[in-house]
């Protein structure tokens, strides 16, 4: 069952990539942002005034809260420099990119819990790495330069913290119920992000032009699905972090059909040919986990 809501959230994550780069364009990062936590929250909101009703979202302990506010501090940190790079990377570059992540996950399990690597598994990485080279080579055709461009580092970053989120879930998601986690998190994540962008609007002098558009919403159905999917499946005794990383990377499938065909992107058959390598590499990885 884990598997099958692994691939809900993945489908449903395709979307939230391609309404995040909708909304984004010509619009403040941080307000949109700030509006995808609120409508997140109030999604959720009934679940936490009738938690008197039912044990999934019941007032735990001030550790399991602490635990959900750490979880909202690397969700927010990931997701601010990933909406910045978003807005000013092609979506075709972006998405291959985010799929590394679970080449990251698996590095972070093995480090943290001790596993060893089978040969298939190496194959997987390598593949993986030798379709980002090849992606930095598409890249230089549009002028971005994986070594020099900022918002190339920037998603980086947003990968990395993305990976800690995933290891962190796993650790999580043993102690908690899925529900208390996103509706908690989604509500710590309104304070902290309504914070955020008060410092900010107060200290930039230079502000970003904010313009409503009905794709910002959406993003926080389509990330709420895919996230209540994703922790009922981190739920499960014999879930594999590892694997529904992977399966939710195949959300790149959509998001770069997007970048073709609604956002009209360039040099799509050299990226093609990167995301094909990172998916085999992908399911290699998947294979070789469930093999060890």
């Amino acid at each position: 069952m884990w598997v099958l809501l692994a691939f809900v959230s993945a489908f449903f994550l395709g979307f939230y990539d391609v309404a995040k780069k909708k909304s984004l364009a010509g619009n403040s990062v941080l307000t949109v942002l700030f509006c995808n936590t609120l409508f997140c929250a109030l999604i959720f909101l009934p679940a936490i005034i009738g938690s008197g009703t039912g044990p999934s979202v019941e007032i735990h302990s001030v550790k399991a809260h602490a635990l959900v506010i750490i979880k909202a501090f690397i969700v927010l940190s990931s997701w601010i420099m990933g909406y910045y790079a978003l807005k000013h990377l092609p979506i075709t570059i972006t998405g291959p990119i985010n799929a590394f992540r679970p080449v990251l996950v698996l590095c972070g399990a093995l480090v943290l819990f001790g596993e060893k690597l089978n040969y298939i598994q190496w194959c997987g990485i390598a593949l993986s790495l030798l379709s980002l080279f090849l992606l930095s080579i598409s890249g230089k055709k549009e002028g971005i330069n994986f070594k020099s461009n900022k918002w190339i580092l920037i998603l980086s970053g947003a990968v990395v913290m993305g990976a800690v989120s995933g290891l962190y879930d796993k650790y999580i998601m043993k102690q908690l119920p899925p529900l208390f986690v996103q509706s908690w998190f989604n509500l710590y994540q309104v304070a902290i992000m309504g914070t955020v962008l008060l410092i900010m609007k107060k200290s930039s002098k230079k502000e970003e032009k904010f313009h409503w558009s009905w794709w910002i919403p959406m993003i926080s159905i389509f990330i709420s699905i895919a996230d209540f999917a994703y922790f009922s499946a981190l739920s499960s005794e014999d879930a594999l972090i590892a694997i529904i990383s992977m399966i939710r990377r195949g959300s790149v499938i959509i998001s770069f059909a997007a970048g073709a065909f609604i956002f009209r992107e360039k040099n799509l058959k050299a990226k093609a040919l990167d995301l094909f390598l990172i998916l085999i590499g992908l399911i290699l990885l998947c294979i070789g986990s469930l093999e060890g």
